[in-house]
Parts: structure tokens; sequence; C-alpha cells
């Protein structure tokens, strides 16, 4: 088999069982395409006390500068009901040119398709002037603290170096060539914990019932806009995800209620001015809920996620314009620049180097049946393969 072909590059990826936080095969799999290229290789395993250790990959063509880094993952998210697929998830089965099987598009794909264009671009002119990197994670389906993060931070220690990166994640909403993510809104995460006085529904006035602030809080943190929005981002929106009191019986008035969210948040904050209005909004609702009258300041405690995703905006306006133009080379589009969606490993590169991401449709990702048109796959490869060259043209000129 060769590597230039991304269709067998992704059926080879798709038959191994690489469940979030098993490798399952897959990184295996990719070694032997890139080893033959002349990539060396490096498996790296990232341990933490209480999190799955997680196997990574990073390889490397060349040894000089300029350097760009493809980056990726190669874990998937279960399959759920196996029963309802139409295909096998594993099988990589083709029908109709269609190619079916769990990450065929998040981001088995991507990995195939940039595989390809770097070994069609060996092939038809040497290895580049400059290097090319493989940054590649088992984890980015999953707790996301063995994968992207500690990979980074390892190879940097090693003395590595990047001038750009890709991260071939499904960007497209519905074509291929609709979008070029340059950037991400921020998350904050936490789990508030209301504090009531358990007692019997027929005598409140001696219990005090949590869910009453509780709703008043919930409604402080989702009535009102944080913001409008910015040049670069849509406006930030805030989620209560789950709530629940633990509490199983109709005559009972609970002791506690605790409640999750989340926001996704524009550069019109950072994690801590967006923590501090989070706070305000939760301490006027828990003094003047008009739910609770006559009653103290309802007694709660904050809870806060670790590691909030910062917000970035990449203005590399080299890596935007080689991109771009590879795209509308092979597909005649001129895509979008968005900031949309949710968070990605991006979110860590951003540190070392300037990032952007284009990949597949993403119309199926985690999703039954989750596939890709064999004709997207070739697509995808040719506009990858004419970055590579645009980007090394320019980057030396």
């Amino acid at each position: 088999m060769k590597t230039t072909d991304p269709i067998e590059n992704l059926r080879r990826l798709i038959r191994c069982r690489s469940v979030t936080p098993a490798e399952g095969g897959a990184l295996s799999a990719l070694e032997t395409m890139l080893t033959p290229l002349g990539f060396k290789v490096d498996r790296v395993m990232a341990t933490e006390a209480g999190t799955p250790d997680i196997e990574n990959l990073y390889a490397r063509l060349g040894d000089g500068g300029p350097h760009l880094m493809f980056a990726g993952h190669t874990d998937v998210v279960p399959v759920g009901n196996e029963s309802a697929w139409s295909h096998p998830p594993f099988a990589a089965d083709i029908e109709d040119g269609v190619i079916f099987g769990r990450g065929a598009v998040d981001m088995k794909g991507g990995v195939a398709c940039f595989a390809a264009a770097v070994a069609r671009h060996v092939e038809k002119h040497g290895a580049p002037k400059g290097s090319i990197s493989f940054l590649i994670t088992g984890d980015e389906e999953g707790p996301a603290v063995n994968g992207t993060v500690k990979l980074l931070d390892w190879a940097e220690r090693r003395g590595e170096r990047w001038d750009a990166c890709l991260v071939g994640e499904p960007t497209n909403p519905d074509r291929l060539g609709d979008m070029i993510k340059i950037g991400r809104r921020g998350s904050v995460s936490g789990t508030v914990v209301v504090h009531g006085v358990q007692g019997h529904v027929a005598y409140p006035h001696l219990a005090d019932n949590p869910l009453r602030p509780a709703v008043a809080m919930t409604m402080a943190l989702m009535d009102q806009p944080f913001d409008a929005g910015t040049k670069n981002f849509q406006p930030s929106n805030m989620e209560v995800t789950t709530i629940s009191t633990d509490n199983q019986a109709t005559n009972v008035i609970p002791a506690t209620v605790t409640f999750s969210f989340n926001i996704r948040f524009n550069d019109a904050w950072t994690p801590d001015t967006l923590k501090d209005e989070i706070l305000r909004r939760l301490n006027a609702a828990a003094v003047h809920s008009p739910l609770r009258p006559d009653r103290p300041a309802a007694r709660y405690e904050v809870t806060w996620a670790e590691r909030p995703s910062h917000v970035f905006l990449t203005h590399d306006d080299r890596l935007i314009a080689s991109l771009t133009g590879a795209i509308e080379a092979a597909t005649g589009r001129r895509p979008v620049l968005s900031t949309a969606g949710g968070t990605s490993d991006a979110r860590f590169i951003k540190n070392y180097c300037p990032v952007v991401e284009f990949g597949l449709v993403g119309q199926t990702m985690h999703m039954v049946d989750e596939r890709v048109p064999v004709a997207d796959l070739e697509a995808l490869t040719q506009i990858y393969e004419v970055f590579i060259a645009r980007w090394f043209a320019d980057a030396t000129a």
C-alpha cells in the first residue's frame, strides 16, 4: 500500500478500534505510513494519577526551519448502539462512493489525507526545504489531560520549535472549502451547590427549599446576555447543563441542589473577568431571589473546572493566505474565516505557534453511520498538498 492514497490510509485507520483511551493500533498504522517517507517517529506515553495512560505520536521529517506542524488525533468516541449502524463501525466499508466508520470524519480522515499529501509532495519534490511534523494524540475525545498538552511539553523540552500549525479537525459545515477556523471561543465550566434545610413538604416553615434560590440563580446566569459579540466572535453564551437534588421522595424538601454550567465566551472576556461576572450574578440572585421572600441570602459554593480554555485569534496572514489559496485552487470556493463552534486542541497549540484548522465536512461526526465521500478525501488531500507547497514557498521566499 502506498501512503499517497488517502482512501486506503483512512480504511487502515478506521479498522483500528481506537476508542479513547485505547490506542487500538491506530498510531502503529500511522507510523508505518510515515516511516518510509523518512519521518523519525516517537511514541510518547503520558500518565497522570486518576486518568488513563495515553499513548501519543510525534513524527518529524527534516531537521531545519521553517517548521510546519500538522496536529490531530486518532482516538474516537464510542460507537453507541452498534446494531443501529448500516455498516460495522470498524469495517471501513465503501458503498456508493462513501466510506463508513467511526472516526471517518472526526478525525482519522484528516490524518489520512495529510499523510497522503506529504507522501505526494515527497514523491514529486523530495523532502521540503524545512521540516514537517505530525503531532497526534490519543486523548482528544477524552479528558485531554495526557494528550496534546503533554506531547507539546515533551517536544518543546527536546528543543522542538514550530512556525505554524494546521489542525485537521472537520471544520466545514456543508461543503469542502466552506470554512477555516482561525480562532476559538474560550470555555469556562463550574458546578454550584445550593444549601437549604431538609424537611417535610407539609411543614415548609420548618425547612428551606434550595430549589427556590437555585432556580433564580440559573435564570440569572442565562437570562441576560453577557455581551453582543465582538468583531471576530459571536456573542458569549451561557448554558446550565445539569441540575439535581439527589432526592427520590416527592414529600421531602431537599437539603441541597447541585447544578452545572458552561459558557463559551469571546474576546471581550478573560476567564478571570468572566468568573467575577458569574459570581456577581449568583450573589445577586442568592440575596434577592423573588422566589424566597423573607429569607436570608441563600448559602452556596462554586467549584470551577480545572484548566479553562482561553479565547484566541490567529493573525498569521501568511498561514491563512497559503491555506485559503490552496482551498480556492482545489475547490473554486473562498472559505469563510470563522471562530464559531466548540473547542479543539488548537487551544493548546496556540501557545507555541500560529494555528488554523481545516478538515472535512463535519455533518456526521460522532453520529451513527459516520461517513465521508471518497471524493472529499481526494479533494482534501489535494488541498493539503497545495497548501504544503505554498506555505514552504512563502516561508522560504
